[in-house]
């Protein structure tokens, strides 16, 4: 089976890691059999990352094209959907992969920027609200049109539930066309545990890769932390949040981004993981502690509890609220096991996504 992928950017062999969750994905299909080449819309010259090709547009154009399935992940105006006015009819299939953003009407999902964030940065939600209503009914017009061929993959219900309410298709005309697969975890987090044992530095461990997005709930992580003096936390991440709010002196803030095993061990030093959101497709990063085993506190909203439905390790906080009484959650979450979750392997999750590119080519 060969299946071209589309990818807005993608890793490269210069330490450019953007959008690795494809090409976790990318080399799980190759270690299955599937013969998988990437069409990168942002490189200028081919090449190869861990037995993965990867080809420029000028080199689709003048190649031999001739593939069973073609996949769009989190596609977009410019790229994915002019590629798609050209040469979707190369294509006996497609295969739609959602992952946020791209059929979202940001000004309603997303929190507002800090006020710290640059005016270019609020500026956006104006403009954006302009380029949302364009993709939007560019996408409903495309995929009405072209529904017979194609297929829709979200990474959460909440995902599939905001797609329908901003793309405003027919459940009726996708429903047999639809999967939920969750994105998968990274291979670190399946086969390493957290350790219960031993001393710990931290009481609370909180790591993101951005904390200037106001999503991510740094500004809750503060207040928290502020409210609860007693405990020792520890924020690991880049950004300029602390640089305009007064960190908490029971706060340590690591001004870097980590590896997945610097993570692990980052983890392995805390009690508790604490990763608030305010929105999120799936919240993948949430997803590798909880698999870990480590206890892990995130947000009482719907899509938190979607995914974590299964999980026993995980208890809920109210972002709005002044107060939170971390002594009741610890003690709660401390008495429960901290038995590994197989919801997120790669075998449970992008094993599904091979299943049905194999009753795709039979069809």
């Amino acid at each position: 089976m060969k299946i071209l992928v589309l990818a807005t950017d993608y890793p490269d062999n210069n330490g450019n890691i953007t959008l690795m969750y494809i090409h976790t994905r990318n080399k799980y299909y190759i270690q299955n059999g599937i013969d998988v080449t990437v069409l990168n819309f942002k490189a200028n010259e081919n090449y190869i990352i861990d037995d993965v090709k990867v080809i420029t547009l000028q080199e689709y154009i003048r190649g031999e094209n001739e593939y069973d399935i073609l996949v769009s992940h989190a596609p977009n105006i410019r790229n994915h959907y002019t590629f798609l006015k050209k040469y979707d009819e190369n294509f006996k299939k497609v295969v739609f992969f959602f992952h946020g953003h791209e059929v979202l009407k940001l000004s309603e999902t997303y929190p507002k920027p800090y006020e710290y964030m640059p005016m270019s940065s609020k500026a956006s939600m104006f403009y954006g609200d302009v380029y949302d209503y364009i993709k939007l009914k560019i996408w409903k017009k495309y995929f009405t049109r072209k529904l017979s061929k194609l297929y829709f993959i979200f990474v959460s219900n909440w995902m599939y539930n905001m797609f329908l309410k901003y793309v405003k298709v027919n459940p009726k005309l996708i429903s047999e066309k639809t999967r939920i697969i969750y994105n998968s975890i990274g291979s670190k987090f399946e086969t390493n545990s957290y350790e219960i044992e031993g001393t710990k530095d931290y009481d609370f461990i909180t790591i993101r890769n951005n904390l200037d997005g106001s999503k991510y709930c740094i500004d809750v992580v503060s207040r928290v932390a502020t409210s609860n003096p007693n405990y020792k936390f520890c924020v690991i991440g880049k950004g300029e949040f602390f640089n305009y709010n007064t960190k908490p002196k029971n706060l340590e803030w690591i001004d870097r981004t980590l590896s997945h095993a610097e993570i692990t061990d980052y983890l392995n030093r805390a009690r508790c993981a604490f990763i608030p959101t305010r929105t999120d497709a799936q919240g993948v990063m949430a997803c590798e502690l909880a698999t870990f085993g480590i206890p892990l506190i995130t947000s009482d909203i719907e899509v938190c509890r979607e995914v974590f439905r299964d999980f026993n390790n995980v208890e809920y906080i109210d972002n709005e609220a002044e107060e939170i009484n971390l002594d009741i959650i610890l003690e709660k979450i401390d008495s429960v096991s901290c038995k590994k979750n197989t919801k997120y392997y790669a075998e449970n999750t992008i094993g599904k996504e091979i299943e049905l590119y194999k009753l795709l080519k039979g069809n």
